[in-house]
């Protein structure tokens, strides 16, 4: 048996190797039960269990993987656990479902909707050149275009796609007329890494980080040659194109902090890769490099705020007396404190913090399988927002907020989005 969750090992990749280290540790959650009610996995876990009068080896495969394909890696398992490396038991449920999703995903032949969700950049490219045909395409749920989109790469039907930009927010970078803060008025220099979210589907995100920051004495840049995280095809099993594209960002992104730059992240999944994941997958001085120099937005102009002299505190804009903002999951599981929320309430909002899962965590509740089971997941948080009845809903995941929006009707928007209005900048 292997406590291994490092795909250089030759033994990751062992079936029987794998099958061991999950009894290992499906007993030792059994015992615990710590984590009975942060995701489906482990209810179902322990029911298995229990029905065998607590034989953990007498699981079956089958019903060994099903637990695996009810976590939809949302990190918490870090902020409950007890276990977690370096305690000596070294259970580290996340990685090791990767490690299971990986296993299978060297023995089966093609995986349509991991081929689809995984090539993002591509996807990004095409869907934005034509952005009006594949939004009119993709944009109603429950379509036909849509069934057959079901049918042939394994995307729900009746999930709310998020719609892609006319014009991608590295586009807009390079048009824009960019000021240089002198240095004197200086309090950091970022290189932003938009994730495709922003890039590709709502840049106004990215416009909105950009003024913010530079209102507030920040300088950015924008790296050119940086791809999407990869985080889709981690989550596939496909721990091959994920380190390819892990190891081209982490080439780009340490020559930016060598240069003198922070890396700013406005996505809390692609913050959390490239603080944790990039590390662990990747490795080497530059990842540790990255990920030590890598800040999710809202940390970093709370950093500014706190030890370099404060926000700008004019806010002659749109300022909601009350924000209702959701904490997704991968911002939580980075343990930096509810920075966004602490933005929002320089503004002299009253924020209602929820820390309920949307059901998405990455690419999970997109695929047809999990679609109904990601929705019941998502019902206490739509629940909550719907009580908060707050002048504004917030959230800094664009994935869980296009659950927001399809579980409630209302659309959130981002936290730094928050801030840009409260400030009086005009969306774009």
């Amino acid at each position: 048996m292997t406590t291994t969750y490092d795909p250089r090992d030759p033994r990751y990749f062992e079936e029987s190797d794998l099958r061991e280290e999950l009894t290992r540790v499906y007993d030792l959650c059994h015992g615990c039960r710590l984590c009975w009610n942060l995701c489906p996995s482990f209810p179902t876990l322990f029911d298995f269990i229990d029905a065998k009068d607590g034989d953990v080896g007498a699981l079956t495969d089958a019903e060994q993987d099903r637990v695996v394909d009810e976590c939809y890696q949302c990190k918490l398992c870090y902020v409950k656990c007890p276990y977690v490396p370096p305690h000596e038991w070294q259970l580290d449920f996340p990685r090791l479902m990767l490690r299971a999703e990986a296993v299978e995903h060297r023995q089966r032949t093609l995986d349509p909707a991991n081929q689809f969700l995984g090539r993002t950049d591509l996807l990004g490219k095409v869907s934005t050149a034509a952005s009006p045909i594949v939004n009119r395409v993709t944009g109603k749920p429950g379509s036909l275009s849509r069934k057959l989109m079901e049918k042939t790469v394994g995307i729900a039907a009746e999930r709310l796609l998020p719609p892609y930009a006319k014009q991608r927010f590295s586009t807009w970078w390079k048009k824009r007329d960019r000021p240089v803060i002198p240095e004197a008025e200086r309090r950091g220099t970022v290189a932003v890494f938009p994730t495709c979210l922003v890039e590709y589907q709502d840049p106004t995100i990215g416009h909105d980080l950009v003024k913010v920051y530079e209102r507030n004495g920040v300088q950015c840049d924008v790296p050119d040659a940086a791809v999407c995280c990869g985080m889709p095809w981690l989550d596939g099993g496909d721990v091959d194109n994920f380190m390819k594209q892990g190891q081209r960002n982490v080439e780009v992104l340490a020559a930016e902090v060598r240069k003198g730059n922070d890396i700013v992240v406005p996505q809390p999944t692609c913050g959390y890769v490239l603080k944790r994941e990039y590390p662990e997958y990747v490795g080497g001085d530059d990842a540790e490099l990255v990920a030590e120099n890598t800040y999710d937005a809202a940390e970093y102009l709370v950093k500014v705020h706190r030890e370099r002299g404060g926000l700008d505190a004019e806010f002659a804009g749109d300022l909601p007396e009350s924000v209702a903002w959701h904490a997704p999951c991968h911002l939580r599981a980075q343990n930096i404190g509810y920075k966004s929320r602490d933005l929002m309430i320089l503004t002299g909002a009253t924020v209602t913090v929820i820390d309920k899962c949307s059901g998405i965590d990455g690419t999970w509740g997109y695929r047809k399988e999990h679609y109904e089971l990601s929705r019941k997941i998502a019902q206490p948080l739509a629940g909550a927002i719907r009580n908060a009845a707050a002048d504004v809903v917030a959230g800094d995941c664009h994935l869980a907020n296009g659950a927001i929006l399809q579980e409630t009707g209302t659309k959130p928007v981002h936290p730094i989005q928050v801030l840009a209005r409260a400030y009086g900048i005009p969306a774009e």
